[in-house]
């Protein structure tokens, strides 16, 4: 819980605001960045809310916030409907879970309904009105991990809902020791007709990316949009195995096609399959510059 007598200077006044705990992952920033900025290395509260979907917003961003450092001086009296608007809408039957965890820096977890069984892609935190909106939406079948940065809460999920988790072994530590499927080699794995997994090392030895219907990929830490520099970009001061492995990877999965970029860290990115292709370029040519 946010802290008032922790609350930044660089907030503006009003109802919500920052305080000292932030750890700069961005993650109300991108959800909300009406109303939050980054601000001598935290985030901070540049606009206040001003009608209903900027306030809505803000709140899911309070709800996200990992170390739970977002604060309103007035308690929410409506935070139980804005908890009912999780997991939410992306496009078609993707989701975003919200609720980051400190355990992942802050990571984005991702939910995928399908009438075979659902897909949590990563950990969010594990907490109550989360776990009954899944339960709603049909549980999970499927929790795929991308990498071993960003698995969170996935021990309490998989008692929870019994669900098979799935990491390639090269990422296997003693916390995913038990996970049900344990992927091998690098060689794309077709885990249903529309879901595919496609090995891309780099980031970490284990590293893998879900694409689901050529339209969504899950990039993990591997692939992300930069609002900066305005194109998407890998993570050269956060690559732990090997920078020349990534750019091999990037490589091979510039082979594919998708519109979105869902990533763990960073931003988002949709676009047509055309800008994907040519944004994959460029940012082939960017990462070989690092």
């Amino acid at each position: 819980m946010a802290h008032l007598n922790l609350r930044r200077p660089q907030n503006v006044s009003g109802d919500f605001y920052v305080d000292t705990t932030c750890i700069d992952c961005d993650t109300c920033r991108w959800m909300a960045p009406e109303v939050f900025l980054e601000a001598e290395g935290m985030s901070a509260v540049y606009h206040q809310p001003t009608n209903d979907k900027e306030r809505l917003k803000a709140l899911q961003a309070l709800l996200s916030c990992p170390t739970s450092s977002i604060g309103t001086v007035d308690k929410p009296q409506d935070i139980k409907i804005v908890q009912l608007s999780f997991p939410i809408p992306v496009e078609e039957n993707v989701y975003d879970c919200g609720y980051h965890s400190e355990k992942s820096y802050g990571g984005a977890g991702y939910f995928i309904q399908l009438p075979e069984g659902n897909v949590l892609v990563d950990s969010p935190r594990f907490t109550p009105p989360l776990v009954k909106r899944l339960e709603e939406m049909g549980g999970i079948r499927y929790m795929f991990l991308t990498h071993m940065d960003d698995v969170a809460d996935h021990q309490k999920y998989a008692e929870h809902f019994g669900c098979q988790r799935i990491l390639h072994k090269d990422d296997i530590s003693r916390d995913t020791r038990n996970v049900e499927i344990q992927l091998a080699g690098s060689e794309p794995v077709q885990l249903a007709p529309d879901l595919l997994i496609i090995p891309v090392p780099g980031h970490s030895k284990g590293h893998t990316v879900l694409l689901y219907k050529n339209k969504f990929l899950f990039s993990g830490d591997h692939l992300a949009w930069d609002d900066d520099i305005q194109q998407l970009i890998a993570f050269r001061n956060y690559c732990f195995y090997s920078w020349a492995e990534l750019i091999k990877s990037m490589r091979k999965l510039a082979n594919y096609t998708f519109e979105w970029v869902l990533p763990g860290h960073g931003r988002r990115y949709h676009a047509d399959t055309e800008t994907m292709k040519k944004q994959m370029q460029k940012c082939m040519v960017w990462i070989e510059t690092q």
